[in-house]
């Protein structure tokens, strides 16, 4: 199958979360399938440095985006046999310091941007000598591709275009913009309606997708349910119970090429699920590296992550006000809010010999930490999917999450497997719940064949892409099969 991927970002090019490492890791996965994959996504600020492999394609873009045209050049490298990056060079659009925001403030064109973005996906689907057979695009900023694709084969002659696939990471999200930039799509008005991109006069780009393309599929299957729900549907709930035979929840696999434990360069010491003296030895050589007391005795806590409130900083910030009275320390890596960022450092002033903070991302040391914790916190108020919960795993250290979405998916509690028990999850929302969570750490902490248990089945727990990749195939199959008959199923919302 030839598989055409949009994705705004992508590991190892670029990168604000999760979402660049799984367009990564599927990309690589479908290709080891024996699938021709292509990933498509801009060419920011920096990439053209740091691969100079990457060679300009014969082929220039030039669209309409309102009553403007813009241009734009193709790039692409092959990564390996079956997988190559296709990049959408636009200085005015995508060379800058960031790639959505700067200084948590975004991009005030973002919906041109990524308007102009989805545009030529669209193109390159139809008139690129290699074919897609399905389009699969992800998240708000290509989410009007399925509605551009499909306006072009109605009105434009477009005979056999391939289905579409969408994949929603995070709902919370939609690409909210005033009306006034629906123009910029050049399409017919009967697309911006109540049944179409509309969201309370305004244009939502992620309600588009869902809307119009052959199939949704979410990043684990809790949070297909999930979103389907009023309470985390985000305004959206009542499209997605109308597609809900095309809604597909897929857990997120992981890269084990990338996270692993014993060739790994990031690491200073190797270790293995029956061979765990690295692990010991990670954990003081990070203590030093942050300037914590080099302590084996001390149960040492983790998170890696987008400081906001979704990911439950407030009430881990709260948790640690009680617990930093036991004797735990606690490491956090991560940006966001300047009020969560200050929360963490005055935590790390109040305690230097229990806390420390590094405000930023580092690849290398998000290594380091997964590895030399006992512990991984992630309080997430609601989570997608998760990945960090399943780096954790394979490294050992066993997470402590709210048992939402992806995390009670992937984690398994006492309380369900006494024998395969590999974390521990709490259900309500608060400090108070959490703070109980690191109390029920420290008793397993405390037991050292119970721990080692914990930590034994958290190593061998296994969320490789390998088994994933045949849930995105039947979800392309699906795709496939509602496509043929989308006209006449749509035919209602959009003359």
């Amino acid at each position: 199958m030839k598989i055409l991927l949009a994705i705004s970002e992508v590991h190892p090019f670029s990168k604000t979360g999760g979402l660049a490492d799984m367009a990564g890791a599927l990309g690589k996965a479908l290709a080891h399938a024996g699938h021709e994959v292509r990933i498509v996504t801009p060419l920011y600020r920096g990439i053209r440095e740091k691969f100079p492999a990457m060679r300009r394609v014969e082929w220039q873009f030039n669209l309409p985006l309102g009553a403007k045209w813009e241009q734009g050049n193709l790039w692409a490298l092959e990564l390996e046999k079956g997988l190559t990056v296709y990049f959408i060079e636009h200085p005015g659009f995508f060379d800058r310091p960031g790639i959505y925001q700067e200084n948590n403030i975004s991009y005030a064109d973002n919906a041109a941007r990524f308007i102009f973005f989805s545009k030529c996906v669209a193109q390159l689907a139809r008139y690129s000598p290699w074919r897609p057979d399905v389009v699969h695009v992800h998240d708000w900023q290509s989410a009007l591709v399925p509605v551009l694709m499909l306006h072009q084969k109605r009105a434009e002659g477009w005979g056999n275009p391939p289905p579409t696939c969408l994949t929603i990471h995070n709902l919370a999200y939609q690409g909210i913009f005033p009306a006034g930039a629906f123009a910029l799509t050049n399409l017919p008005a009967e697309f911006f309606t109540p049944d179409g991109a509309e969201f309370y006069k305004q244009l939502n780009c992620l309600k588009a997708g869902i809307v119009f393309a052959d199939a949704i599929t979410t990043v684990s299957p809790r949070y297909a349910r999930e979103i389907t729900t009023e309470s985390l549907g985000c305004g959206l709930d009542d499209r997605l119970r109308q597609r809900r035979k095309q809604l597909f929840g897929i857990l997120n696999g992981v890269d084990y090429g990338e996270w692993n434990t014993t060739k790994n360069s990031f690491l200073p010491h190797a270790y293995t699920v029956t061979r765990l003296a690295g692990k010991a030895a990670n954990k003081l050589a990070l203590q030093k590296e942050l300037g914590l007391p080099q302590r084996k005795d001390a149960p040492l806590f983790g998170t890696i992550s987008r400081l906001a409130e979704q990911k439950g900083v407030d009430i881990e910030l709260g948790a640690l006000e009680e617990m930093l009275s036991s004797d735990i320390q606690f490491i956090l890596l991560g940006s966001g809010s300047s009020v969560f960022e200050r929360g963490y450092q005055k935590l790390a002033k109040r305690f230097p010999d229990k806390v420390a903070v590094r405000v930023g991302y580092d690849e290398g040391l998000a290594h380091r930490i997964e590895a030399a914790c006992d512990f991984y916190l992630m309080p997430s108020q609601f989570e997608p999917c998760g990945l960090n919960q399943m780096y954790s795993l394979r490294y050992g250290t066993v997470p402590v999450v709210r048992a939402t979405g992806g995390l009670d998916d992937s984690v398994i509690d006492f309380t369900q497997d006494t024998m395969r028990a590999n974390g521990i999850k709490f259900q309500e929302y608060s400090a108070r719940a959490l703070a109980k969570g690191i109390r029920k750490a420290l008793a397993i902490y405390g037991q050292p064949e119970l721990f080692r248990r914990f930590r034994q089945n958290a190593m061998r727990a296994d969320f490789s892409w390998e088994q994933t990749v045949g849930e995105y195939l039947r979800a392309y199959d699906a795709a496939k099969v509602f496509s043929a008959g989308q006209d006449s199923q749509t035919a209602g919302r959009v003359p």
